[in-house]
């Protein structure tokens, strides 16, 4: 009989960084047991999304409250015991704020943080994957994408089924998985620190956002033009509001129906001048209560930098 093989230890990471007199610097931690030097990480919770993971670790090990920015990819390596472990990485900018408002002390985990320019801290770091993650952010830096906003194209979660529900389409519910679901995606969206929720009107949209806006304290602006039975061509309704949101550089979450859906990441790609393909195609392709981060820069051009999907835990 052969063995399968294990599944791989999942974590979540970042490159935090921030400028000082003109230079940027990115941070390293120094493991307590361990005493090497690495990027923060720390591996996934039961129930939890990548970004969630990510954005908790960081407040955990470094005291520092983030807001994560545009994917760098994932490490790959393998632990003593044999089994595979992948983190994926973000790039995250902490403001002097942040910084001060840290309540970081040493402990049994992390001994000491240490903000150091990129050269040195390639220098410093004890693993080559790590060193191959800053490289990346360096390459974001060059291109001057090191600052992003996100607008986020999400799906509704788990509604009654349309061929058993009584009543107008529009007027379904979330059922008791599509409530669960809704609440496990909220911590991940809210990661990317959006500023506004643009929701359709049908319930099952407005249902899907509500555990968002708890957390984010954002009041969703419910509205027909993005709902699949808009009374107007939706994709004029959508090049509005997300021009809107590159002009003004404000991250937003628009959560709506599968139809819906690749017109919103189509809308993202030609408010950036950015060429559809194979893969924004997949990333407007949705299941319930995915989805899909399109990472805008925030500099004088706005460019799609990145784009990333994640799915509910609650399958």
């Amino acid at each position: 009989m052969t063995d399968l093989p294990a599944t791989p230890v999942l974590a979540a990471g970042a490159v935090l960084w921030r400028r000082v007199d003109g230079e940027v610097l990115v941070l390293l931690v120094e493991r307590t047991q361990h005493r090497d030097h690495s990027l923060p990480k720390g591996k996934l919770d039961p129930g939890e999304t990548l970004p969630q993971c990510a954005a908790r670790e960081m407040e955990e090990e470094t005291g520092l409250a983030i807001v994560l920015g545009a994917p760098l990819g994932h490490s790959e390596y393998r632990l003593p015991d044999g089994r595979d472990k992948v983190v994926y990485y973000w790039q995250a900018s902490v403001d002097e704020e942040a910084v001060a408002a840290s309540a970081f002390a040493p402990n049994d985990e992390i001994l000491e943080l240490e903000w150091l320019p990129i050269a040195d801290a390639k220098a410093r770091c004890s693993y080559q994957h790590d060193v191959a993650i800053i490289e990346r952010f360096e390459e974001r830096l060059e291109r001057g994408h090191e600052r992003t906003f996100p607008i986020v194209a999400l799906r509704h979660a788990k509604a009654a089924s349309p061929f058993s529900w009584e009543g107008a389409d529009a007027s379904r519910t979330l059922t008791e998985r599509g409530e669960r679901q809704s609440r496990s995606i909220a911590p991940g969206i809210a990661a990317f620190g959006p500023e506004r929720i643009v929701t359709s009107d049908a319930v099952r949209c407005r249902q899907t956002v509500e555990p968002l806006a708890a957390l984010t304290g954002l009041e969703p602006k419910a509205t027909a033009d993005i709902s699949q039975e808009s009374p107007v061509d939706p994709r004029d309704a959508l090049a509005r509001r997300i021009g809107t949101a590159v002009r003004k550089r404000r991250g937003t979450v628009l959560c709506s129906h599968a139809p819906i859906i690749p017109e919103i990441v189509t809308a993202v790609v030609h408010a950036t001048d950015a060429l559809e393909s194979e893969r924004t195609h997949r990333a407007s392709m949705l299941h319930t209560a995915e989805f899909t981060v399109l990472h805008v820069s925030a500099g004088d051009e706005p460019a799609l930098v990145a784009l990333e999907t994640h799915c509910s835990p609650e399958r």
